[in-house]
């Protein structure tokens, strides 16, 4: 027991190191860890990487909009003032202007348009008859968090396991969405996140001046379920099963009969065709765009003119093709997106694919490069002080290190990328320097014959490291809480390499050396 006692600091370290070999090898942590968005399992341990060392495609852009701050709403619904600068703005909808009020009688307005600068929206503010304060690039933290969990959404919803998006910021303050997924193509991804996803259904029917009318009759909230696509066959086209919400299915099957979808005998449509000479349709629009018209067939025509059909509102969404019954099934799940990112060939934002066979690669010379550190350190300790009961425990004690960090990293499924491999370079070498300033601290003064000389000595040594460490993690802080990428990693691994050494990896080396030199 006095053994233990004397060398506690030796046992705390092969504890943790134990604790750190089960969370990289254990099956229950990998299990656990496997699952987590954004990571690819390394298969042997429990190690998790990140998309530089897995492949894939990373975009990083800013959203597309302008912002009036201060807008004096005067009592006005947020509709109608989205409807009132809209009509004075050249190319925008009612669904680029979004209007969110701060208090009772002001709020933000914010256009989603691209092309449209804050003096543009300055000038359509005044002549709508709304003063502000001020007009600003960019969108609200709003429509930035929103963005964020929509293409989360859509990105789960299109089957990219793995995925990950989130908003990061510049230390000038600029804003950017990030997305990162593994193993998936560029274009395809792009495409995905930079469709707005607005899906409604609209009612195409002739009116009493031989004219023909478009009216929205169902939107996204009116859904109250989606179905997965499904194939079709049998004569149906790929198609998406939809049901109602209750209190939104008697509206439109009134609306059917109204405008005559939901005729006697149903309603035959040629849209595509003549959409001048048709019957009554249902119009598919996503993004603005029709994707598919059709009728009504007799029997649910004929149930939604006896009631019965609200009572059961269940009906199918027909696209031309498969791959658009996916879109849609999407899109009406996910939401649509409130801003587009900035990723046109004129935008702000860049894409970027890295082949899984390059990520291997990467994994590869990472490795290698890390073995070389390894060497080059113990080469160069060995050669400093040419006894190996000296240099083996410090090569060891700074390897624990990397050891105890890779737990870390597997036990909370901390994507491994490009950036905390290169901290954990660091570590080694910070910690072989703390550990030759102990031993040359302890040893350069002459013998050590007995333990209150080595204390002495050891203490002037860890004095001199902690002030190293204490500046290390002070310099290093700010890179670990701003959202600067691929630094962000590096400076979070770096400042755990650094505590784990201040209050484990040095000390016990200090109890290794004490019990070398003093025997």
């Amino acid at each position: 027991m006095g053994a233990v006692r004397d060398n506690w600091r030796i046992v705390l370290l092969i504890i943790v190191l134990g604790g750190s070999l089960f969370a990289l090898f254990s099956p229950t942590v990998g299990d656990s860890g496997a699952d987590a968005p954004g990571l690819e399992s390394s298969g042997t341990t429990n190690l998790q990487y990140g998309l530089q060392l897995s492949g894939g495609t990373r975009i990083r852009a800013p959203l597309i909009g302008v912002t009036a701050e201060e807008v004096e709403l005067g009592g006005t619904n947020a509709p109608q003032v989205e409807r009132d600068v809209a009509n004075e703005l050249a190319g925008v909808s009612v669904a680029d202007v979004i209007v969110r009020p701060t208090s009772e009688t002001e709020g933000t307005v914010e256009v989603t348009a691209d092309g449209v600068s804050p003096d543009d929206l300055g000038t359509g503010l005044d002549a709508a008859g709304y003063s502000y304060g001020q007009t600003r690039d960019g969108v609200t933290e709003e429509t930035r968090t929103q963005t964020v969990e929509i293409l989360s959404n859509k990105i789960n919803e299109a089957g990219l396991s793995g995925g990950t998006v989130q908003q990061i910021t510049t230390p000038t303050g600029e804003n950017f969405i990030l997305v990162e997924v593994p193993d998936a193509n560029r274009q395809r991804v792009v495409e995905l996140v930079n469709q707005r996803g607005t899906v409604r259904v609209d009612a195409y029917y002739p009116t009493q001046n031989e004219s023909y009318e478009q009216t929205t009759a169902l939107e996204r909230d009116d859904f109250q379920s989606i179905g997965t696509a499904r194939q079709g066959g049998e004569g149906q086209l790929p198609n998406v099963p939809v049901t109602i919400r209750d209190d939104a299915a008697p509206n439109f099957q009134q609306r059917m009969m109204d405008t005559g979808v939901a005729s006697e005998g149903g309603s035959r449509c040629s849209y595509e065709r003549d959409p001048q000479s048709t019957g009554p349709c249902l119009l598919l629009v996503v993004d603005g765009q029709v994707v598919n018209s059709f009728g009504m067939s007799p029997g649910l025509a004929g149930d939604m003119r006896s009631g019965d059909w609200a009572t059961n509102p269940q009906f199918i969404l027909q696209t031309q093709n498969f791959s658009g019954a996916r879109e849609v099934a999407i899109n009406l799940r996910a939401g649509a997106l409130p801003a587009r990112l900035d990723i046109g060939p004129d935008g702000e934002g860049t894409s970027s694919f890295i082949a899984p066979s390059q990520g291997q690669q990467f994994r590869t010379d990472s490795l290698l490069t890390g073995i070389i550190a390894v060497f080059a350190v113990a080469g160069v300790v060995f050669l400093r002080y040419g006894e190996i009961e000296v240099a083996l425990p410090m090569i060891v004690t700074a390897l624990s290190e990397v050891v105890v960090l890779l737990g870390f990293a597997a036990g909370i499924g901390y994507p491994l990328d490009l950036s905390v491999i290169a901290g954990f370079i660091a570590v080694i070498g910070t910690g072989v320097d703390d550990l030759i300033i102990i031993a040359d601290e302890v040893m350069a003064q002459g013998d050590v014959n007995s333990r209150r000389v080595f204390q002495s000595r050891f203490r002037k040594a860890f004095w001199v490291i902690g002030v190293a460490a204490a500046t290390t993690i002070i310099a290093m802080s700010p890179l670990a809480v701003l959202s600067l990428g691929d630094l962000q990693g590096f400076a979070i691994f770096t400042i755990l390499g650094v505590i784990v050494g201040v209050l484990l990896t040095r000390p016990a080396y200090g109890d290794i050396l004490r019990a070398l030199l003093t025997r």
